[in-house]
Formats: C-alpha cells, sequence, structure tokens
C-alpha cells in the first residue's frame, strides 16, 4: 500500500479524505500562491495544485512509494477567481456580490506517483447557488472569521452551510477535494483506490 501523502493544510480535505477511508501524512507546500498573477479560475486552481504537489513531492522526506495529492480551490465568479479574502472588509464586500447569484467552486488536482515519477491533474467544477442573506447575516458571519480561512469566503460543511442553497455537482468538490475525481486518478496511476482505505 503506498503512502498517501496531502500537499495540502487545509483541515477540511483531511477530514474527507480520512472520512473516505484514507489516512493522509500532511505536509504542507509552502507554495506562494500569488506568484502565478492573472489566469482564468480552473487554470488557476490546476497550475497551483500542480506547484503544491511538485513542491512536496521532490522532498527528501516524502516516502519513495508515495502518492502526493496538491490541492487548490478557487470560487469563479463573472469568470474571476476568488481565492481567500485578503480581510473582513473584502469578505463583507465578497458576499454582497455573491448573495442571491451562483458561482463554479474550481478545485485543481495534481497526483504524482513517487515510485513511477507518473503524474495527473485536473480540475472539478461545482456550480454553487448562494441564498439572498441580509447585511446583518454577512457581517455576523464574517464577524465568526470563518470566510477569511477559505476560498471564495463560504463553506458548506461550517457556519457557511445555510446560506448555499444548492449545489450541482460533486458536494466534496465544494469542501476542496473530489472524491470520485481523486479516484479516477488513482487508478490512471495504475492503483486501486480500495487499497488506499487505511486498514
Amino acid at each position: 500500500m503506498p503512502t498517501f501523502v496531502l500537499a495540502s493544510a487545509s483541515p477540511a480535505r483531511l477530514a474527507t479524505l480520512r472520512g473516505a477511508g484514507l489516512d493522509p501524512v500532511v505536509v504542507v507546500s509552502g507554495v506562494d500562491e500569488s506568484q502565478l498573477g492573472e489566469l482564468p479560475p480552473a487554470e488557476l486552481a490546476l497550475r497551483l495544485a500542480e506547484l503544491k504537489c511538485g513542491a512536496v513531492a521532490g522532498r527528501d522526506e516524502v516516502p519513495a512509494d508515495a502518492l502526493v495529492l496538491g490541492c487548490d480551490s478557487v470560487l469563479d465568479l463573472d469568470g474571476a477567481a476568488l481565492g481567500k479574502p485578503a480581510d473582513a472588509d473584502e469578505a463583507v464586500r465578497r458576499w454582497q456580490a455573491m448573495r442571491g447569484r451562483s458561482g463554479v467552486l474550481r478545485t485543481g488536482h495534481c497526483l504524482h506517483d513517487r515510485a513511477t515519477g507518473h503524474q495527473v491533474a485536473a480540475t472539478a467544477s461545482t456550480v454553487v447557488h448562494f441564498a439572498d442573506v441580509s447585511d446583518e447575516e454577512i457581517a455576523a458571519y464574517v464577524a465568526t472569521g470563518e470566510p477569511l480561512h477559505v476560498a471564495g469566503a463560504f463553506t458548506v460543511d461550517g457556519l457557511g452551510g445555510a446560506f448555499v442553497t444548492s449545489i450541482d455537482g460533486d458536494h466534496h468538490n465544494v469542501v476542496g477535494v473530489s472524491l470520485p475525481l481523486l479516484r479516477g486518478m488513482v487508478r490512471e496511476l495504475g492503483h486501486r483506490w480500495t487499497e488506499l482505505w487505511a486498514r
């Protein structure tokens, strides 16, 4: 069974993978996410995932048999890539722009097999429909601090879940990792998804 390494500090990604039976070793990439500049949202998410995966896959402390997963998520709103808001004021403005509307959560995935050197990468996209929340609700939500730590300034698995009316596509992708997509990538690299389940 290869060692599964998650190149991400996201507690939501880790919890999602653990819930799916995996027991990832977390190695944070330390990649500067601002280095890529202006790119279309889907491409930006994919490039950041590739950078994070590459930064970790090349480290000496990562086992030689490791499967290394890098992920990055952005919210595509009117073609603009929205990551984590810089501060509370930006989070408020984001929610004022998002409320009553829909965006597309795009998560780039890059999976590297250290044993073979092979790598696959893909982006998953899920449409998210936001509730028409009030200014008071936005202020209260931003005051909790939760929106400041997540792409698009919202969660579906936390306090923000009540402000998402529906989604079209993979729910797990909105949390930060698409399990069906990842299973396909694992198979593409010649492994069985079930062999990654923690015994």
